[in-house]
């Protein structure tokens, strides 16, 4: 029984011992680490600052009638091509019962009038034909018929300016014709035929016909951070992007920076603006969303590394570069500015060395 205990042990001693041979073995048998390099390019960097906001037209301008009533007629829809006098609209006049009564009285009366200045000058004609009143006496009947008679037309006027809101006179100047006031684009129409509309006026803003812009003078309106509006100057160019146009930049200038910020999802943000070059290749509605870059800072034609490659203690930045294969020890260097990802280099390494990338 000793026996075979001894032999089970011994068998298991060896085991091990095999056991631990063929693991030093398979450890020896692993790839050594080899370390990737990269080596620095040149390119071109630009520091930039992002603001977010929208594309708008500079000047918007809102149609709105003259005159209180029902809109018979639109003449225009969204998209339409636009100039300073085209018709927009026409209003029918809704009278006001009493105005109208009085203005029909008013003809009324003038009618009656002008009878009576008709006869009194029939008759006189013929007193001044045979002499027996002077050519003064008589001219003076010939004054109170046109007198009369203007009356009439006056009245008249009045009368289909309650009904029609124009008069006999002015039919195509009439404040119930709705007029663009701008060259431009209609952008949008918010009401439809048969809505009543109120006139503009010092108490009420009245209501908006149609609204018309200068589609190629766009602004980019947008929100900057309050830890960057201090980086920016007037004049500076954005490099704008807009989310409904892929693969497009578009150039913007700089040319308002608000005074007073904005607090805006817990932070505090300014306002600006920008005028936005636009070509011809691109149609850019207005509303667009859009995302300006602000360039801070540009350098062309650098020198420049992936700023993961680069490790910082206090005030030094340093890389490892290879000295031998596999073998790198650790630079100093001095960098310039970055974008984010790529950092300019200004010494310390050239093009034909070869950095470390971490693991």
């Amino acid at each position: 029984m000793k026996s075979i205990i001894r032999i089970g042990f011994g068998v298991l001693l060896l085991g091990l011992f095999v056991w631990t041979l063929w693991f030093l073995y398979q450890k020896n048998q692993e790839e050594p680490v080899v370390f990737e390099t990269q080596s620095p390019i040149t390119r071109t960097i630009i520091k930039k600052s992002v603001a977010t906001g929208s594309v708008v037209p500079r000047n918007e301008t809102f149609i709105k009638p003259q005159i209180s009533g029902i809109l018979q007629t639109i003449y225009v829809k969204p998209g339409d091509i636009v100039k300073e006098g085209d018709l927009i609209a026409k209003v029918k006049v809704i009278p006001n019962m009493v105005s109208l009564n009085n203005a029909e009285n008013r003809v009324n009366r003038a009618k009656i009038s002008l009878n009576n200045a008709q006869m009194d000058y029939d008759r006189n004609e013929t007193l001044a034909n045979d002499k027996v009143i002077s050519e003064a006496e008589f001219q003076q009947f010939q004054i109170s018929r046109r007198q009369a008679l203007e009356e009439v037309n006056a009245a008249e006027d009045a009368l289909a300016i309650i009904k029609e809101g124009v008069s006999k006179k002015s039919a195509s100047s009439s404040n119930t014709l709705i007029r663009s006031t701008v060259n431009g684009m209609i952008l949008d129409v918010p009401v439809e035929e048969g809505f009543n509309v109120i006139e503009a006026n010092n108490f009420n803003d009245g209501t908006t016909i149609a609204s018309v812009a200068d589609m190629d003078n766009l602004i980019f309106e947008g929100m900057i951070d309050e830890s960057e509006v201090e980086k920016l100057e007037l004049g500076m160019e954005l490099i704008m992007t807009i989310g409904a146009i892929e693969d497009n930049e578009f150039t913007a200038i700089l040319e308002y920076i608000s005074p007073k910020g904005i607090e805006e999802e817990g932070a505090i943000k300014f306002e600006i603006e920008a005028a936005v070059k636009t070509d011809t290749n691109h149609f850019i509605r207005a509303g667009y969303s859009a995302n300006a870059n602000v360039v801070l800072e540009r350098v062309d034609e650098v020198l420049s590394i992936d700023e993961g490659l680069i490790t910082f203690e206090e005030d030094k930045t340093f890389v490892e570069v290879e000295t031998e294969e596999q073998k790198f020890e650790k630079r100093e260097i001095q960098t310039g500015i970055s974008d984010g990802i790529f950092i300019q280099i200004t010494s310390g390494l050239t093009s034909e060395d070869k950095v470390k990338v971490p693991q």
